[in-house]
């Protein structure tokens, strides 16, 4: 277990440090300005950021930022890359943030009696986007939405063909 907990923790200071993500920049100019290594910097905005989730006013604005600023901004350069498997992965992501928005429209009462919904919700995005094999939207599309997709997509698309042809009908 203690071997595991400092694999992760290297996989952290290495990405946390690695240029080519967005938050390096910002991660170096802290680092340098206050001299605490960004492995603390990281570890206090986490906790106050679950701080604020768990007491804080807008406690869902917070968590929609963070389910969606990162995400478009990786999805954007993905968008403009000539590697098909960012795009894939980046897609997957977008299919069950919708999925999940959708979700929680109808289940909005849950917020009411849940106290650490927000959290929670913050911590299943978080989930979704990590670059790792056990990334989240990889493992809920390839074994919930996929298999159902492959099982109804046939009489999707023929109800959305005769829909096509009845309108066109009407022109």
């Amino acid at each position: 277990m203690a071997a595991k907990i400092v694999e992760i923790k290297d996989s952290l200071n290495k990405s946390l440090r690695d240029g080519s993500k967005p938050w390096t920049f910002l991660l170096d100019m802290m680092e340098s300005k206050t001299g605490v290594d960004r492995m603390y910097i990281f570890v206090a905005a986490v906790g106050i950021t679950t701080i604020w989730l768990i007491f804080g006013f807008a406690a869902q604005l917070v968590c929609n930022c963070i389910g969606f600023i990162y995400p478009a901004y990786v999805s954007i350069h993905a968008i403009e890359s000539h590697n098909k498997d960012d795009d894939t992965k980046w897609l997957t992501y977008w299919v069950i943030f919708a999925f999940f928005s959708i979700l929680e429209f109808f289940a909005d009462t849950i917020v009411g009696w849940f106290p650490l919904y927000w959290l929670a919700k913050c911590s299943v995005m978080v989930w979704l986007m990590i670059p790792t094999e056990f990334n989240g939207s990889i493992i809920l599309y390839n074994r919930i939405v996929r298999p159902y997709f492959l099982k109804h997509h046939a009489a999707v698309d023929q109800l959305l063909d005769k829909a096509k042809q009845a309108f066109d009908k009407k022109d």
